[in-house]
């Protein structure tokens, strides 16, 4: 089952995102094969203001025990987290089986 997450950055929060980024980067690292695709939300100066993650995950619950090792959640880098199932059927310009 795919999530789309969409996380929005908490005030004044670049400095911090940008001295967590290796761990968050190294920890999405840890679930190959989850992360369909994942990116920064940028503002409209270009500068990352949250992020947008689709993953793939057995269930709700295997998503939620990643959320709880991201460590922009736990450093309080995403202010706001929105997760919503998805059934993605095209990647990367192709197909996939669904």
């Amino acid at each position: 089952m795919q999530f789309i997450i969409t996380a929005y950055d908490g005030e004044n929060m670049l400095d911090k995102r940008l001295a967590v980024r290796g761990r968050h980067l190294e920890n999405l690292s840890r679930v190959n094969g989850k992360v369909v695709c994942a990116g920064g939300l940028l503002d409209g100066d270009g500068r990352m203001k949250g992020s947008v993650l689709i993953m793939d995950f057995e269930s709700r619950a295997g998503l939620d025990k990643y959320l709880d090792s991201e460590p922009y959640i736990l450093e309080h880098v995403w202010d706001k987290v929105d997760v919503e199932a998805m059934n993605v059927v095209i990647v990367n310009g192709e197909k996939i089986e669904k």
